[in-house]
């Protein structure tokens, strides 16, 4: 068993962490298997799975928060089911059954409450589901049987001081994804093209790659670990493209921007149209809001600034604090996005 009586719950990274269990279900002979609970942070694995040599993978990222009253609370779970399904779908895998994914889910949690962030801290509790196919194949062929995997841990701020302005990069001689591809599916092929473009980002002091459609690289897409909204005239803009991961978190914050009076627009945005926005930012499960503070255009070698004190912008942190109330039970759900872990 790990220690989570030592854990220093205010200053934890994004970063993977051992508990107690993780929970796991097998597709065979054309249906779901039992849960099981396990505690081996390994996978038997045959030389020759698919997941290995065709790319059948597809995960989550999912988030637990403990509110003032003590209660554990899933944020969206069903939106994460429907995606994970829909990835599956996309590249000829089983999908999860929605019920069978929430149900893991709570599982999880429930297996490792003591390693779930108190109110207040700041970290909260990261749930990773990931599918894999399992079938051995040489030739390109779907499996027939996937393994279902749910682990989770307590992580911090994906970047580095939280809440805080970050500058951020575009390079035209990366992709993230294919026109009509994989973008829109959650698999790892996606970041692992991105891999190469952050890396160069992170080495001249950027904390993630905005990247342009990969067409006619006319267009904003989305930043490695995120998607990508701004700020302009009251109203919350954020990109559409085919090649888009549709963020949970995106959804969410474009419902509270309208519940907040703001107007909100989903369309494809020029480069250039950085020069207008007031507010700039990431978000995802893992990122939740983080605001950007510049974009450099290596292309043109020119920079954008939308935090010209060094704060994040009023309407950002609005959307960020009463997205985080809604998760930790500060204010109303009331649009039914939270799942209360007995």
């Amino acid at each position: 068993m790990s220690n989570a009586e030592n854990i220093d719950w205010g200053n934890l990274t994004f970063s993977y962490m051992k508990t107690d269990y993780n929970v796991r279900c097998t597709f065979k002979d054309g249906k779901w298997g039992e849960i099981e609970v396990s505690q081996d942070e390994t996978i038997n694995l045959h030389i020759a799975a698919t997941c290995l040599h065709y790319g059948q993978e597809v995960f989550e990222g999912q988030k637990a928060f403990v509110g003032q009253d003590g209660k554990i609370r899933l944020f969206r779970i069903k939106e994460n089911a429907r995606r994970i399904a829909d990835s599956a779908r996309g590249i000829m895998m089983e999908p999860v059954p929605e019920d069978l994914f929430v149900e893991m889910a709570t599982k999880v949690i429930q297996l490792n409450k003591r390693f779930v962030p108190p109110y207040g801290c700041g970290s909260s509790f990261y749930l990773r589901p990931l599918e894999i196919g399992i079938t051995p194949r040489v030739g390109v062929n779907p499996a027939t049987e996937y393994t279902f995997i749910i682990f989770a841990m307590p992580v911090g701020p994906y970047f580095k001081g939280g809440f805080k302005p970050t500058k951020v990069a575009i390079y035209r001689d990366f992709d993230r994804a294919a026109p009509l591809g994989t973008g829109r599916w959650k698999v790892g092929g996606n970041y692992a093209a991105g891999m190469g473009a952050t890396a160069k980002a992170k080495a001249n002091g950027y904390s993630a790659v905005l990247f342009l459609d990969p067409k006619e690289k006319k267009y904003l897409d989305e930043c490695g670990p995120a998607n990508f909204f701004a700020i302009k005239d009251n109203t919350y803009i954020t990109p559409k493209s085919a090649s888009i991961l549709p963020s949970i978190t995106n959804m969410s914050l474009q419902q509270i921007a309208a519940d907040m009076g703001l107007k909100v627009e989903c369309r494809p945005i020029l480069v250039e149209e950085l020069a207008d926005f007031e507010e700039a930012a990431e978000c995802g499960t893992a990122a939740v809001t983080s605001p950007v503070s510049e974009i450099y255009d290596e292309a043109n070698d020119k920079t954008y600034y939308f935090s010209p004190d060094g704060k994040p912008g009023p309407i950002t942190t609005e959307l960020y604090t009463r997205l985080r109330a809604i998760q930790c039970g500060d204010m109303p759900d009331k649009h039914g996005w939270v799942t209360i872990i007995d």
